[in-house]
This record gives C-alpha cells, structure tokens and sequence, in this order.
C-alpha cells in the first residue's frame, strides 16, 4: 500500500459519502387531495420543504431551521400539473428564513396530480465571493510543519470540486488550529474507526467553521471525541480546534482541509487560498513539501 498517496485519493469518495448522509437527499410521492392542507417533509433538523395546498393548485415552500446560510437544490417531477418555472433550481437561503420555491398549477379536467421531488443542501452561500487578499494559518500549531500528502491539482484525486484541498500527514492526536475565523456551524466526533471499504466516509468525524464573506473551512477525518468547539462557537484564526485523527474513508491518519463555496445538489467547490508560514507566503502548497506554520 503506498501510504504516501493513498488516504488522499480517497478523500473525494469520502466527501461524496458525507454530503449525501448529511445534505438530506429527499424524495417525495404526493396524490395531490386538498383535505391535507400542509405536507411538510423535514431533514436533519436544517431545512423542511413544505407543500402548500392552495386550492386547485400547490406551493412548494423552503424552510431554513438553522442560524447558517444554506444552499439547497430541488428537482421536481409532476403528472397533471404544471410549474411556473424552472423545474429544478438551486438557491441559498437565509439563517431562519423562508421562501417559495415554486408554484404547481393542476391542469383542468379533473384529473389529479401527482408530484415528485428530490432535494439536497449543504452549508454555505453558493454566491460567496471570497476574500483572495486573505492570508489563512496553516491548520496546526505554530512553529511545527507536517508533510503534504496531496496539494492543489493533484493528479492522484485532487481534481473537480477538491481541486484545491490539501492532506496533511498528521499522526493521530495531532492539535488542529483554525485556518481562519469564523463561527462552527457543523461537528462530528462520534466515530470512532477508519476503514478502506464503501461506505467508510460515513465514519469521518469533522468541523465546519462558516467564514464571513460566505465560505465555509472544513477539517476532516478527526479523532473520536477530538472536538474542542461546539456549533455556534465563534473562533478565532490560530485557535486550536481539535485532534486529528483517521476516521472515515482512510488507511493512514492525516488532515483533510480546504475551503468550500457551496454549490449545487449538496455539493461543495473548493477555492484555492494562501497561507502565511514561517517562510513567507505559500501560494500554491505541493506534495511532499513541508511548511513552518508561523
């Protein structure tokens, strides 16, 4: 096994497991009938889609659980109705805020509709501009540095929408600071293994800190009960996180870090940023190199 590679490379698949555990895929098979006046389906305590009877017709509506942006993409299919609008959209919204997705009108005749929906979020604003002129910490503690198993474009696995995230071979228990400030929106520490087969990603324990101009940070595969902020903590760039470790989709134990704008069907971009170390400016960190945090 080439461990210099490897747990990098399966960190896309890793990702993929994640989001679509956690981003709340949701499908929904509705008889249109008016005597249901709200059909309501809610996800992880983040979002809810309710479905609006409004007479004839039906309205879809989002519903924002949480004090973080949130960026979700819904599919619809329909039998007998038609939709003011696109059939699919993808939008952000608000901490707490609600809004129509969009409008079912059933066909005349009599006949009744039937609709069908599919939806999926993640964290963030998918509109985010990002702060480029902002240098981020390295993710450990001054004065240490620790090998890059894989940088940005990395033709291993780091292509697509993780082109631009870095492993670091970190053993486990390893301290792991924040590479910029911000406030945790999401935590996972309840795992406890890491493992080579399908299904592993599930297993990575991890944080979100949401950045101010919209992104979010994300630091995975962290040790079991290795979290030191809770959601909602406001952090500091520099503060000491957490512990990493070798949870989820993994054969060695190493950091996973990047910054992410939203995107669509619960996905994540990654955005290259620039990090200050002891040596100056790193613009573009390389596999094999090991930098000085400063």
């Amino acid at each position: 096994m080439n461990n210099t590679v490897a747990p990098a490379g399966i960190f896309v698949k890793d990702r993929v497991d994640i989001r679509r555990m956690t981003g709340a895929v949701a499908i929904i098979t509705v008889l249109f009938a008016i005597s249901v006046p709200v059909l309501a389906n809610c996800k992880d305590e983040w979002i809810c889609v309710d479905a609006v009877d409004q007479g004839d017709d039906v309205e879809l509506r989002a519903r924002n659980l949480r004090e973080f942006p949130i960026t979700y993409t819904l599919r619809v299919r329909t039998r007998h109705f038609d939709v003011a609008g696109p059939r699919i959209v993808t939008r952000t919204l608000a901490p707490r805020q609600s809004e129509r997705i969009m409008l079912l009108r059933q066909h005349e005749g009599g006949r009744k509709g039937r609709y069908r929906y599919s939806y999926e979020w993640t964290v963030g604003n998918k509109d985010a501009v990002h702060d480029d002129d902002h240098l981020y910490s390295l993710p450990y503690a001054s004065g240490r540095s620790y090998r890059v198993l894989q940088g940005y474009l990395s033709r291993f696995s780091h292509s697509g929408l993780e082109a631009y995230s870095i492993d670091f071979n970190m053993p486990v228990g390893t301290p792991v600071h924040a590479a910029r400030a911000g406030v945790v929106a999401r935590v996972e520490e309840s795992n406890s293994s890491g493992c080579w087969y399908d299904g592993c990603g599930r297993l990575a324990n991890y944080i979100v800190i949401l950045h101010s101009d919209g992104t979010t940070g994300e630091y995975y595969h962290l040790q079991h009960k290795g979290a030191f902020v809770e959601v909602g903590d406001n952090v500091a760039q520099g503060q000491q996180i957490g512990l990493s470790g070798n949870t989820g989709h993994t054969t060695m134990p190493h950091l996973h870090f990047a910054v992410y704008r939203a995107a669509e069907w619960g996905n994540t971009q990654s955005i290259p940023v620039r990090f200050e170390s002891a040596d100056g400016t790193v613009s573009r960190p390389r596999r094999g190199a090991r930098y000085q945090a400063s």
